[in-house]
């Protein structure tokens, strides 16, 4: 019989992984699988287990938000065997869940990570040390994310990030910046920038079908926003971003598997929604194809 391990991070989603648990793990004895159950207790320890564990299951499946599954990725990369992974999402935006067309429901998402197919997943690292699954990023409403209270996500859902960023408007920087890609060279002023593997960002960036997003490509899209010179060029971008309009004067967006960022003061980084340091160099690698990741079969 084949081995499973079930990583749940009990803090994620109002700790909805209770809805459904017999279900779920029903799912996966049907499916051939004996399954171990492992809880988090701290951040960190779904990094730590995955990459534990990595050699004893055929297959990790995590439960939590977007940080929980890139905690369990970066566990699984330190590993020298990569089991096959699943991914339950219980967290605020589940930006990776929108990406491979997951479901909410944790009993569906459950029966997709028993039954469905393994395709390959780009990873990035950071600085040759961290690991993020589908954004690093710099600038505006960046550490929103991880600065809102747990409570907060819990009770107030998506709504507590828009309200956490809608009081930082007042507050907006912007940074100079010099960013060498595999096209070339660019340097300006920037209130935001992203290096994603993702058709979700924060949950308000989406990157339709016309965009063109691969997950297994071997590229990052990167997104840049330009600082604008009033408020009214500051709603022409957010318009811009919203329509998925990534070729304006103050928006672009580029292709690359290599990406390095330098600036003039250290700046703020998130990797997956969770606090990345503060950087004056940054230098994003796409690993392709590094882990395979459970979507659905059909």
């Amino acid at each position: 019989m084949k081995k499973l391990l079930l990583l749940i991070n009990p803090h994620a989603g109002k700790g909805g992984y209770r809805n459904g648990l017999a279900k779920v793990l029903m799912n996966f004895h049907q499916a051939g699988f004996q399954t171990t159950v492992a809880f988090t207790d701290q951040r960190g320890d779904a990094s730590r287990i995955a990459a534990q564990a990595a050699g004893e299951y055929d297959r990790i499946v995590c439960v939590g938000g977007d940080g929980t599954l890139g905690e369990t990725v970066s566990g699984l990369m330190t590993a020298d065997k990569r089991p096959e992974l699943g991914y339950i999402p219980m967290g605020t935006t589940n930006d990776c869940a929108v990406t491979l067309g997951l479901s909410h429901d944790p009993v569906a998402a459950s029966l997709t990570a028993a039954t469905g197919r393994a395709i390959p997943f780009d990873v990035g690292r950071a600085n040759g040390e961290r690991y993020f699954t589908y954004v690093a990023a710099f600038g505006a409403f960046t550490d929103v994310s991880y600065e809102t209270p747990q409570d907060q996500k819990n009770a107030l859902g998506r709504m507590a990030y828009i309200l956490e960023g809608l009081s930082r408007l007042p507050k907006l920087t912007h940074q100079w910046a010099r960013i060498e890609h595999d096209g070339g060279v660019l340097e300006d002023d920037y209130i935001f920038g992203a290096v994603t593997n993702s058709r979700s960002v924060a949950g308000f960036i989406r990157l339709n079908e016309a965009v063109g997003v691969s997950l297994s490509d071997g590229l990052f899209e990167v997104i840049l926003i330009r600082t604008p010179e009033t408020v009214l060029q500051l709603g022409t971008i957010i318009t811009d971003v919203l329509a998925n309009k990534f070729d304006s004067e103050y928006v672009t967006l580029l292709r690359s598997k290599n990406v390095t960022f330098t600036f003039r003061d250290p700046v703020p980084w998130t990797l997956d929604g969770e606090n990345g340091g503060v950087h004056d160099h940054m230098r994003c690698e796409n690993i392709p194809r590094a882990v395979q990741i459970m979507v659905d079969g059909n």
